[in-house]
């Protein structure tokens, strides 16, 4: 790889550390829910029905349970994981990729791409995907940065005049990983919202890449 997202020695932006912050306590308190440490054992069951996305609610199959709430899962769903492994992988990329394009671009355009990779995934799911349970996680952003990744790699590639058969190897070894983890999770894997985040943030590359020259000052 050309691009490759190393640490510099700068710290974690504080919004994007409060951000995987925000995710981790809510998993932290839904887990010691779920155990009855305290709350209510009903506490992750309601977390889905408001904040899951819900691809039925799309076409009217599952009435919403306020209002905004075929809108506002777009985001929502990002916050909520599946359990402490879960959020700790997700977590552990938001941070490192999340450090490194904010290196790049600044921390609120970084912001801007992981909530526009979030909504990304969530389109993705809701296009390719017919599904009664609901689609949690913070993938799509994972993926988003990803495909921002991706896009400048190919960028510099390109004006460099080398190959990109890099690049197809990295993209047809995510797709493998994919196809490994559905099968190790019986298909709970939803692979639509990780394609969603990875095309919205590919598509974002040319806006990120601004934001880069200008945080660079030229």
């Amino acid at each position: 790889m050309l691009i490759r997202p190393v640490g510099t020695g700068e710290r974690v932006p504080g919004p994007l550390l409060a951000l995987v912050g925000a995710i981790v306590v809510i998993e932290l308190a839904l887990s010691a829910a779920d155990r009855g440490l305290f709350g209510g054992v009903d506490w992750r069951r309601a977390a889905l029905v408001y904040g899951a996305f819900w691809e039925p609610l799309l076409d009217g199959r599952l009435r919403p349970a306020f209002a905004l709430q075929p809108y506002t899962m777009f985001l929502s769903h990002a916050f909520l994981h599946g359990g402490l492994l879960h959020v700790a992988m997700n977590g552990v990329i938001l941070l490192s990729l999340g450090k490194f394009v904010a290196e790049q671009t600044g921390v609120w355009p970084l912001m801007l791409l992981l909530a526009a990779a979030a909504v990304g995934g969530g389109v993705g799911f809701g296009l390719l995907a017919e599904a009664d349970a609901p689609m949690i996680g913070a993938s799509g952003a994972v993926f988003g940065l990803l495909g921002l990744w991706q896009y400048w790699e190919a960028t510099a590639r390109r004006r460099m005049g080398l190959t990109l058969a890099p690049m197809l190897q990295t993209l047809a070894g995510l797709v493998v990983l994919n196809v490994l983890i559905a099968i190790l999770v019986q298909g709970a894997l939803a692979w639509q919202a990780h394609l969603g985040g990875f095309v919205a943030g590919a598509a974002l590359g040319p806006v990120m890449t601004g934001f880069a020259r200008r945080h660079r000052g030229g």
